[in-house]
């Protein structure tokens, strides 16, 4: 199992799992009572229900490199292309943008 936390604006929004089911991405409920909570995207508003789903969920499977920064990716951190949870937690801790994915035990 493969578990990360998931970052809007720099505050802790939930934890993104990777198990054999699936995916799974639970918001945090200080998140969710907090004033000016913002939802990840139009598809995952903000719920205290747990988002299931067999493929990566698109907003973060859109945050992955494409192309060559992929392949320089891949190579580098020696991960398959297609271990999508991997290749978000190693690059995706600092990319464009609102959302931050941080592996467990590297906060």
């Amino acid at each position: 199992m493969k578990q990360a936390r998931i970052y809007i604006q720099d505050s802790f929004c939930g934890i993104l799992t990777e198990d054999e089911e699936g995916y799974h991405f639970t918001y945090d409920a200080g998140y969710l009572n907090s004033e000016g909570a913002l939802p990840l995207s139009p598809t995952m508003p903000l719920t205290a229900e747990t988002y299931e789903k067999e493929m990566m969920f698109p907003v973060f499977d859109g945050l992955i490199p494409e192309g060559w920064l992929l392949d320089i990716a891949s190579n580098t951190w020696k991960i398959d292309p297609r271990d999508r949870m991997s290749l978000l937690m190693a690059c995706c801790k600092d990319c464009i943008g609102d959302i931050s994915v941080i592996p467990f035990g590297n906060e």
